[in-house]
Order: structure tokens, then sequence, then C-alpha cells
């Protein structure tokens, strides 16, 4: 089909974009794009692309915006059970770390994951999923690790390759059995580490290599962070992990510096994330590496701190940077990829073109999957977005609203309806 008679057509070519590039979104007013068999087959002028193919099925934008589909590269999609209670104590002055030390936190999420079932787990992540989809998100990393054992862990990874599969929203796995330290080892964690490196990774890669033959493996993530893992820890799991062949993640300087970060650059992982207590010296580690730094300001908003990562410095310093949800039951419910940009603009002080950039393009860089989405190039996969907005500076701008009216994924359309809005009968 042809999609015409955008008013800004968004196509953000010419890779991932680091540092003062960051921002650079392609736009080619009254633009077109033909798509065929799933694909990106041409981009233009909606006047050459009508001329060129006139017998091609159409599909009239109205004068909207067409964009990318978004990318989401940190979220938590496979849980069960909620910390609604625990929400409440933060408000009433308990930090995520009290929280956590008291049997709450983490380990409160692995025990209702634990108990779940396979279906359990899918039919609460498929309502997350749906959610995220029609708010725009067509790509989305995925994790485990509410487990923390070896058959829970492989169970969440197994929803997310079955939910994959349905589609329509994309996954990429993570494997997160080192998210924390479970109770059974509190007094033990370096016993916990060596678990995970000598028995887990071994047996989740034979059993990837039989489960998922046609897939790469899934990432290997780290919490590296006070109470969870230490930086001589996450060195021996990264560097485990490595050996075996998994791709490298970290969750570095949520609420301590502990090297995470320059350790993450060194072993050259796709990605560092949370970034909040992120030095000036660790901040050019990253930037003169291939690492993308992907903030997740959703997560400092969930838990009302003040600081947040420090974004303007790691587009100065010449960095890759990201943004996404960190969609999760403890500190960020909200897998709306649209509010998280316009919180970047607000926290981060992002502008609306940097915050989309990093929220497209360079967040599917931080998932290696840059080659396939995240911008409107020819022969991409047709992810695109129209919204019902004529300027893409709505998005950063607006907030609270679903300004989504289309979704295309692989090149099927996905209309977005509000839903019908029923009088209840009162007896």
């Amino acid at each position: 089909m042809l999609i015409h008679s955008a008013s800004q057509l968004l196509t953000l070519t010419g890779g991932p974009q680091r540092g003062h590039r960051l921002g650079t979104l392609g736009i080619i007013q009254q633009g077109a794009v033909l798509v065929n068999d799933g694909k990106i087959a041409a981009l233009g002028s909606t006047s050459e692309l009508l001329a060129a193919y006139p017998h091609e099925p159409v599909l009239n934008a109205g004068g909207c915006v067409v964009m990318p589909g978004l990318v989401d590269a940190h979220t938590h999609l496979v849980w069960a059970g909620d910390r609604a209670a625990e929400f409440e104590m933060r408000l009433q002055g308990k930090t995520y770390l009290e929280i956590m030390a008291a049997g709450g936190g983490i380990q409160s999420t692995v025990n209702a994951t634990r108990a779940a079932t396979l279906k359990e787990l899918k039919d609460q992540a498929r309502q997350r999923m749906q959610t995220m989809f029609h708010s725009g998100t067509t790509s989305a990393e995925a994790k485990s690790g509410y487990g923390l054992e070896l058959k829970s862990e492989l169970m969440q990874l197994q929803a997310i390759l079955e939910l994959d599969a349905e589609g329509p929203l994309e996954l990429w796995p993570t494997f997160l059995a080192a998210h924390a330290i479970p109770a059974e080892y509190k007094d033990d964690p370096q016993s916990y580490t060596d678990k995970i490196c000598q028995q887990m990774l071994p047996t989740l890669k034979e059993w990837w290599l039989t489960l998922a033959t046609s897939r790469p493996l899934p990432f290997m993530d780290v919490f590296c962070e006070k109470g969870a893992f230490n930086l001589q820890q996450t060195r021996q799991l990264l560097t485990a992990a490595q050996k075996l062949g998994f791709p490298l993640k970290v969750h570095a300087d949520e609420f301590e510096n502990l090297g995470g970060s320059v350790l993450s650059a060194e072993l050259h992982a796709v990605s560092a994330d949370h970034l909040v207590k992120t030095s000036p010296q660790d901040i050019l580690a990253l930037a003169h590496s291939e690492t993308v730094a992907v903030s997740l300001p959703c997560t400092p908003f969930g838990l009302a701190d003040d600081e947040y990562t420090p974004a303007r410095a790691i587009v100065e310093a010449d960095g890759l940077l990201a943004i996404a949800s960190d969609l999760n039951p403890g500190t960020a419910w909200g897998g709306n990829m649209q509010f998280v940009i316009a919180l970047a603009c607000r926290a981060l002080h992002l502008t609306p073109a940097q915050a989309i950039a990093a929220a497209t393009i360079n967040g599917a860089a931080a998932i290696n999957c840059a080659e396939r989405v995240g911008s409107l190039e020819v022969g991409k996969q047709a992810d695109l977005l129209i919204l019902n907005v004529s300027d893409y500076r709505h998005l950063g701008y607006r907030f609270g609203q679903n300004l989504v009216s289309m979704v295309i994924k692989r090149g099927q359309v996905f209309p977005v309806q509000e839903p019908e809005l029923k009088a209840v009968p009162i007896e």
C-alpha cells in the first residue's frame, strides 16, 4: 500500500544518533511511504510517489504525522501480582531499599510470580502488551527476573517467546536471574552468583537452542546495585555470560555509583540502563564506547525522586542516548512511551525531536535491532505510526492522552479506537 499525504513524514534515516546528531528526524514534508510485503519499498513526497505508483492501494494519512513505531528498550513485562501497598509505604516515607530489606520490593513480586502458572503470566502480560501497542510501541525488550530460580526464570522466558509469537507487538527477550538476591540466599549472595554462572547460564543456553532455534540468544542483564550484585559479582556474571555468547546489558547507577556503567563499556555491553548516579568520568567512558546509555525517567518519577539521568551531559559528551519505560510492578507500572517522551522533555531537558530519536532509532540500537526497526528506510520493517496531529512536537508537548490513531506493524494496519462509553443501568 501507499501511505500518502502525511503532514510530516519522520524518517530518522542514517542509523543511531550520537551526541549532537540526536534529534535528526529527516522530515519529508507532505511525505509518502510505499509498503510492500511488510517492508518499506520507497519514500518521498506525496506527489512523487502517487505519480510513480498509480495502481497501488492507498491509505490517506490525512495531513497527520507519520513516523516510525516506538521502541521500548527496557521493560519487565512478565510478572504476577502488584505492589500497590508498597506505593503507599513510599508515600509514608519508606525508601525503595528499606522496603526491599523488609521483604518487599522485588522479592514480593518473586513470590507471586513463582506461584503463577504460565497461562496466568501470559494473560497478565498480554493486557500490558495491548496497552503498549495501542500507544505506539511496536517493538519492546522484555526481561525475566521475577523467578530468581531456574524453573521460574525459564517460564518467564517461555511466556515472552509465546507472546512474541502471538504478536503484534514484537518482543526481544532478556535473562535477568541476576535481578536480586533471592530470600533463600540472603546470607550467601556469592553462592547464588556462582549458581547463575555455573548452572543457570549453561542450562539456559541449551534450553534456548532447543526451543528457539531461529532466534539469537537472549540478552543477559545484571542489577549492579547496593543490596543486589556488587561490581565484582557483576563482572563475574557478565564475563560468564559473554563466554557463552550472550549479549550483555547492565542495570547501573540507579541508587549508587558502583562502577557498573564503566564495566558496561569495558565489556562492550549493548546497553547500560538507569544511569541516575553516573559520574562525569563514567559518562565519558560510555560516550567513548558503543554501549547505549538508556535513561528510564519513569522510575525516578514513580519513586518521586528529584534526580534523573544526566541526559544533557551524555549528549554533550557525544554519547548514544535512548529512553525507555522500565515497565515494572514496583516503581513504574506504565508502558506508554508517549508519556516517556513527554517526561524526557521535562525531566531530562530533551527537545521533542531528541526524545523521539531516543525512543525510536536509538531504542532499537539498545536492543540490537537498529538494522530492522526504529527508522523509515527502504528495506526495513514497515513499523509505522499515524498520529492524530499535524506537528511532531505535540508528542512532547501533550501528555495523558493517546495521540496515535493507527499502528502499522510489518505492513499490517491496526486502527486505534477509543473504547465506546455506555451508560450502566442501575437496578
